[in-house]
């Protein structure tokens, strides 16, 4: 018999380490699902006086096989999901927000932790590292006092896990993983018996991404969304990426830039009297000169290239030369470590307020940021001390705070596109805002961040395909700070109330939209 048929007779080896790595897998997803929860309670005082008492659930939810796969009837994958529940509301009057993070590859702890939920891992206001230890306190500012919150980590995040090689393929893609996350609600509002409550989404920056995505697919499948909240946007990441023939984001950083280089002191003369004259002058640039000479390329006369050379120098903080050797364009890499070059200092990418020391053989890019890395130990430390002593909850499985191999893995194709493609669910959004006449949106930018910049945020709302009479339902607010903004204590008040007005704007139950 032939070795060929052989293999296709014969039944797998049981032993395989291949068959046992798969039964482990499964095995994992099997014991997390049948795991008890575990619940606790606690109360909060709000910034307002107010007192909450509130329950907590910490539980795995499945994402079913499809109809006709081959894990049909059985869970693809188990979702960690932490929920905070108002103690005696009426489950009608009282919305529900399912909570997102981004990378790809993060668990909603940022969210979680830092802004939304009743507990808060509080860090310096001027975006640098505090000292250890680490631990949460109670969050005045909960996002609770207006709404049930659901704290979701996506598959191989968090506790988050897939039963099979095939399924931590499928879900680590955009259009996988929208359709998990639009079940994983799903099935949540079935436990819990909240299909009768008003519906919101929160993502922060590729959380944006995924719920601008997941809108358009719950309506499809008949679930009504009252609101959506998008923390520093990233639903078009063209508008993002710095690569080869894409000069979009050029002009769409710059703004941001000026004014990360007006905060330390690089800018002179008017554009150094504040932040806003910086940015505006950037704004002005781009639309009057910079993208059409960008545009031209080498038909740009040298007059006008030394011209626009030379504002950029301005705007930026760089020297001219640079700005020449890069051929007017200044990536975000080349900015964070050319801006402070001669003090010796990277600048931090989601938070440009927060500065590093380089290597003594300083580099020519960046090789961390120091924005993120004021807040990922913090974070991960109380974080993982809040799951296992305030919840209750235990794993034999680390809480994976950010899974860098979920971001190296990601498929970002939609649909039946192959090959580099840049993922884009701007017309998920826009035609959600179509679908649904009551359908509203809060954005959130922090002036700060160079990771999803407030001026790229402004041209991807600006862009969307919508009619003048919808665009009203959209409201995109600023705050002085990067892309966790509120890491700032001011910040984190002023998106608490900024939240609470447009909760309170919300159309009464039944009343009929107008066009």
């Amino acid at each position: 018999m032939s070795t060929s048929d052989s293999s296709s007779n014969a039944a797998p080896q049981g032993n395989s380490p291949a068959t046992d790595a798969a039964k482990r897998q499964r095995d994992a997803v099997e014991a997390s699902l049948i795991a008890a929860p575990a619940r606790s309670q606690g109360r909060l005082t709000t910034a307002s006086g107010e007192t909450l008492a509130y329950s907590v659930c910490a539980a795995f939810v499945p994402v079913m096989g499809a109809a006709g796969s081959a894990s049909a009837g059985q869970a693809d994958a188990a979702i960690f999901t932490t929920a905070y529940t108002l103690d005696g509301a009426t489950h009608a009057q009282r919305p529900v927000c399912f909570v997102f993070n981004g990378g790809p590859g993060s668990s909603s702890v940022w969210l979680h932790l830092g802004a939304v939920g009743p507990k808060r891992v509080r860090v310096p206001d001027d975006g640098n590292m505090p000292a250890p230890p680490y631990a949460v306190e109670d969050n005045p500012h909960s996002w609770l006092s207006g709404m049930d919150l659901v704290f979701i980590d996506p598959p191989h995040t968090g506790y988050s896990i897939t039963a099979s090689d095939d399924a931590r393929k499928k879900m680590l893609s955009v259009d996988g993983d929208i359709a998990a996350l639009v079940e994983v609600i799903q099935a949540w509002l079935t436990r819990h018996q909240r299909w009768g409550s008003p519906v919101y989404l929160c993502g922060e920056s590729y959380g944006t991404t995924r719920v601008a995505g997941m809108a358009d697919k719950l309506i499809d499948d008949g679930v009504g969304l009252s609101g959506l909240l998008l923390i520093s946007l990233a639903m078009d990441i063209q508008a993002l990426e710095f690569t080869p023939r894409n000069d979009l984001p050029y002009g769409l950083y710059l703004p941001a830039m000026a004014g990360v280089a007006q905060y330390h002191g690089m800018l002179r003369g008017p554009l150094a009297a504040s932040p806003e004259a910086a940015r505006e002058a950037a704004q002005s640039f781009v639309t009057e000169d910079y993208l059409a000479a960008l545009h031209l390329g080498a038909r740009l006369d040298e007059r006008s290239r030394l011209k626009v050379q030379r504002r950029l120098s301005e705007l930026t903080g760089l020297p001219s030369s640079l700005v020449a050797q890069k051929n007017m364009r200044i990536t975000d890499s080349t900015f964070f470590a050319e801006l402070l070059r001669p003090q010796g200092h990277l600048v931090g990418r989601l938070d440009a307020r927060s500065t590093a020391p380089m290597a003594l053989p300083q580099e020519a890019t960046m090789g961390f940021d120091p924005g993120m890395e004021a807040i990922n130990a913090p974070f991960t430390m109380a974080g993982l001390q809040h799951f296992g002593q305030d919840l209750g909850f235990q794993s034999p499985r680390r809480y994976m705070i950010f899974n860098p191999a979920v971001n190296s893995e990601w498929n970002w194709n939609r649909g039946k596109a192959q090959g580099n493609s840049y993922a884009c669910t701007s017309p998920d959004l826009a035609r959600a805002l179509r679908r649904q006449p009551h359908l509203r949106v809060f954005v959130a930018s922090g002036l700060y961040d160079l990771g999803t910049p407030y001026s790229a945020s402004d041209w991807a709302l600006d862009q969307l395909d919508i009619p003048a009479s919808v665009r009203p339902r959209i409201e995109h607010h600023h705050y002085a700070a990067g892309h966790m903004m509120y890491s700032r204590q001011a910040d984190l008040e002023s998106l608490k109330t900024d939240v609470d007005a447009w909760l309170a704007s919300t159309p009464a139950p039944g009343s009929v939209p107008a066009f």
